[in-house]
């Protein structure tokens, strides 16, 4: 179903920024995030959960604007999520890994400065699975030896 063009649709975010610059106009976060909302046309997950703790501590704003912001906070997608337990996937990488390392390690020896071995072994120290194209890549560096 198309979204009829004529209705204008209600912007809660620029609601809450103006009533927040109405309760305090000197607030420098409200400023910036005002210039940057009509700059941009969006705020990023962390600045609205700033508006949000601004917005709540407000005693006159409407709970159901609250409530708005804090549902499109949520829909908003993580960008830095750090594993809390360990996988058996993430388990069966790190096995993998120190397999790798040794071959890295016996091909930094001859080649100190070898810069995709560099790579590969930073990659393995931090935990980050290896592509099948390098694993192929060490195991003709292997060879080579």
């Amino acid at each position: 179903m198309a979204k009829n063009s004529n209705k204008k649709l209600i912007d809660v975010i620029d609601k809450i920024l103006d009533a927040c610059y109405q309760h305090n106009s000197d607030a420098l976060f409200i400023l910036s995030l005002m210039h940057q909302y009509e700059e941009r046309g969006s705020l990023s997950k962390k600045q609205l959960q700033g508006l949000l703790q601004k917005a709540s501590k407000i005693p006159d704003m409407p709970a159901n604007w609250l409530g708005t912001l804090e549902a499109i906070i949520l829909k908003m997608p993580d960008r830095h999520k750090i594993a809390k337990e360990s996988t058996p996937l993430a388990n069966l990488s790190q096995q993998s890994n120190t397999q790798y390392l040794s071959v890295i390690a016996s091909i930094l020896q001859k080649y100190p400065q070898h810069k995709g071995a560099l790579l590969l072994q930073t990659k393995c120290n931090l935990q980050q699975p290896l592509s099948n194209e390098e694993k192929g890549q060490l195991k003709q560096w292997e060879k080579l030896l």
